[in-house]
C-alpha cells in the first residue's frame, strides 16, 4: 500500500453510503447478527428484493459502515451479536437517520412498518471513540460494543443501563453553500493557521481527506499566502461539494494514491476504478475497498509478527548450538587426559595421591568420549531446527509476495503456517485449538499442468510431508530446488503420462516457490516419489532422495503462469 494509514470514513463517505444503502434497505426484515471479531458487527436483512449484509466497525483506525457480500458463519456466539438476536428477532427496519454533519448513524426498528420504535442500533464512527449500542424503547443502552468507563472519558461514561446521550456538539458552523466568497475567505483567515487547520476549525464535517480533495497542496499552506485567485478556486471546489450533499449525487472514485473520493469530477482511470466499477453499488463497492486494504493491513501483522518470532527462536536455536559446538570442541582434551594418567601410572613407584590423580583423569576421559555421541545429537537437533525456520522463512516470504493470489486464502495459510510453527518449535505451549486445527487435512495449492496432470505445491512443512510422502503414489515425480529451501512441487504423473510441457511446468514452480525465486534460472531436482525417504527425527517435510534428474526452472515463467491463472478465473 502506498500510504501508512487507511482513508478514515468522514461525513461526505457516510452521506453517500446512507444515500446508496436506504432505498433498497427499507423496509427490511432483521434476520442474523455475527460478530466476525471484536470491533465489527454484521448484520443481516430481509429485504422486498434479496438478502443485504451490513458491516458496522467501531474499530478505532478504520470505522465504517459498508454494505458487504454474504459473509461466512462466524462470531454468533459472541455476547453482542447473541443479544442483538435476541433483541431484534422479526423486527423490521423503519428507518435510517443521521442528523446534520455528526458521524453518527440511527438504525430504528419496530414490529412492523408505521408502529412505533422499539430498538434503535446507534452507531457512532467518530475515530478512537467510535462505538455501536443497542438501544430500547426509552433510549437506554442494553448491550454495547465498548463500555466507557468514568475514568476514560470524564465527558461522556457510557455503559449498559444507561440512558443514551448524543455525542458533545461539533466545533464550528455547518457549512452552507450561500455563503459569499468574502465572508468565507474572511472566516478562514481569521486566525493564521494553515488552510487545513482553518476549515477543520471554522466548519463541521471537515475531514483531512476532504482538505485534501478540496485543496490539495494548498491545505498545508498558511491562509495568508494564498492568492485571490487560489481562493476563487477554492470556493468554487467547497460550492462543488455541498451541492453533492444537498442533491445526493455521489459516485466513488478510486484514485491513485491508493485514496478514494464519492464526490466531484472523476480521477484518472486506474485498474482499480475498473474493479469497483464491477461492484453493484457504491455502499457494496466501498464494502470490497475497505475488505480488501483491511486484509492487506492484516496480512502485513501477520507476517510481521510471525518474523519476528523467528528472528527469536533463531537467536535462541543459534545460542544454543553455538554452546554445544564449544563443548563439543572441549571433547578433544580427552586423549590428553589419558595420557596424562598414563604418565603418571608408568612412574616406577607411583604414590597413592599420583594413583588416584589418574584414575581421576581416566573418569574424565570417559565422559568425555561419552559425551561425544549425545553433543553430535544435539548439534543435529539444532541444526535440523535452524534449517526449519530457514524454510519457514521462504514460505512466510511467498505468502506475503503472492500478488497472483487472492488475500483471503493467503492470511489462511500463514495462519496456518503459524500454528504449524507453535507446534513444531515452542510444543510445550500448545493451545487446544491449535492441535486440533492441525490434526485436519492439509490443503496444497493444487493446480491442473498445461497436459491436465495435477500438480500439489506444499505451502508449509505439513504440506510438504503431506504431499510427497503421504499421499504420493508410485509414478508421481517429486521437484525440488537443488540445495535450497522452499516448497515440494508434486507432478501426479501416476494418473497418466507426463508430457514436457508438464514436467517444464513443475521445474518452473519448483523454482518459483524457492528462496532462489529472484534468479532467472534455478536448478530443480525431479525423482520419482518412491525414491523419498523421511529423515528420522527430522520435522515434517524433511526428505532424502536416491539419484535424481537436474533440470533448470524459471522462476519468471511460473509466475507469470500463476498470474494468467488468476485473470481466467
Amino acid at each position: 500500500m502506498t500510504s501508512a494509514t487507511l482513508q478514515m470514513m468522514d461525513l461526505t463517505t457516510l452521506r453517500a453510503v446512507l444515500n446508496d444503502l436506504t432505498p433498497s434497505l427499507l423496509p427490511g426484515r432483521f434476520e442474523k447478527a455475527q460478530q466476525p471479531d471484536p470491533l465489527t458487527l454484521q448484520l443481516g436483512f430481509r429485504t422486498l428484493h434479496n438478502m443485504v449484509w451490513l458491516e458496522l466497525s467501531w474499530q478505532a483506525d478504520a470505522p465504517r459502515l459498508v454494505q458487504i457480500q454474504p459473509p461466512a458463519r462466524q462470531g454468533s456466539g459472541s455476547t453482542l451479536a447473541q443479544q442483538l438476536q435476541h433483541s431484534l428477532r422479526q423486527m423490521a427496519l423503519v428507518g435510517i437517520q443521521q442528523c446534520g454533519f455528526e458521524r453518527v448513524v440511527d438504525f430504528q426498528f419496530s414490529a412492523r412498518p408505521g408502529e412505533s420504535i422499539q430498538r434503535s442500533v446507534v452507531l457512532e464512527l467518530m475515530g478512537r471513540h467510535s462505538n455501536v449500542m443497542l438501544l430500547d424503547d426509552q433510549r437506554r443502552v442494553v448491550t454495547i460494543g465498548r463500555q466507557v468507563r468514568d475514568h476514560q472519558s470524564r465527558i461522556r461514561p457510557i455503559g449498559t443501563g444507561d440512558a443514551y446521550v448524543p455525542p458533545p456538539p461539533l466545533r464550528g458552523l455547518p457549512p452552507h453553500a450561500e455563503e459569499s466568497l468574502d465572508a468565507w475567505r474572511r472566516r478562514l483567515t481569521l486566525v493564521p493557521v494553515s488552510l487545513k487547520t482553518a476549515l477543520q476549525q471554522c466548519y463541521q464535517g471537515i475531514s483531512p481527506p476532504l482538505v485534501e480533495q478540496l485543496a490539495g497542496p494548498l491545505g498545508r499552506e498558511p491562509v495568508q499566502e494564498i492568492s485571490t485567485d487560489q481562493w476563487q478556486q477554492l470556493h468554487q471546489r467547497w460550492t462543488s461539494w455541498l451541492r453533492c450533499l444537498r442533491d445526493n449525487t455521489y459516485a466513488l472514485q478510486v484514485e491513485p494514491n491508493n485514496r478514494y473520493r464519492v464526490w466531484g469530477p472523476s480521477a484518472e482511470p486506474t485498474q482499480a476504478d475498473d474493479q469497483i466499477a464491477d461492484q453493484q453499488n457504491l455502499a457494496l463497492a466501498l464494502g470490497a475497498w475497505y475488505r480488501e486494504r483491511l486484509e492487506q493491513k492484516s496480512l502485513i501483522q501477520r507476517r510481521r509478527d510471525v518474523e519476528q518470532r523467528l528472528t527469536r527462536w533463531s537467536r535462541k536455536e543459534r545460542t544454543a548450538l553455538d554452546e554445544q559446538q564449544s563443548r563439543l570442541a572441549g571433547t578433544a582434551d580427552s586423549a590428553a587426559l589419558q595420557e596424562k594418567a598414563d604418565a603418571l601410572l608408568c612412574l616406577q613407584a607411583p604414590s597413592r595421591d599420583q594413583v588416584q590423580e589418574a584414575q581421576k583423569l581416566y573418569q574424565r576421559a570417559r565422559k568425555l568420549r561419552r559425551s561425544v555421541a549425545v553433543l553430535n545429537e544435539r548439534i543435529q537437533h539444532h541444526e535440523q531446527r535452524l534449517q526449519l525456520i530457514e524454510a519457514s522463512e521462504v514460505f512466510i516470504d511467498d505468502l506475503a509476495t503472492s500478488h497472483w493470489e487472492d488475500l483471503p486464502p493467503r492470511l489462511l495459510a500463514l495462519e496456518d503456517l503459524c500454528s504449524e510453527l507453535d507446534d513444531l518449535l515452542n510444543p510445550r505451549s500448545r493451545r487446544q485449538d491449535a492441535r486440533k486445527k492441525q490434526s485436519g487435512v492439509p490443503q496444497p495449492l493444487e493446480l491442473t499442468g498445461p497436459g491436465g496432470l495435477l500438480l500439489q505445491v506444499g505451502r508449509n512443512h505439513r504440506q510438504n510431508d503431506w504431499i510427497s510422502l503421504r499421499q504420493a503414489r508410485s509414478g508421481d515425480l517429486w521437484f525440488h530446488a537443488q540445495e535450497c529451501p522452499g516448497s515440494h512441487v508434486v507432478l501426479k504423473s501416476s494418473n497418466g503420462l507426463p508430457e514436457e510441457v508438464d514436467l517444464q511446468f513443475a521445474s518452473d514452480l519448483a523454482a518459483h516457490f524457492s528462496r532462489a525465486r529472484g534468479n532467472r534460472r534455478v536448478p530443480v531436482v525431479m525423482v520419482p516419489t518412491d525414491r523419498l525417504q523421511r529423515i528420522p527425527g527430522a520435522a515434517p517435510g524433511t526428505v532424502r532422495h536416491r539419484g535424481g534428474t537436474i533440470r533448470w526452472g524459471e522462476p519468471g515463467r511460473a509466475e507469470e503462469r500463476l498470474t494468467a491463472r488468476r485473470l481466467l478465473a
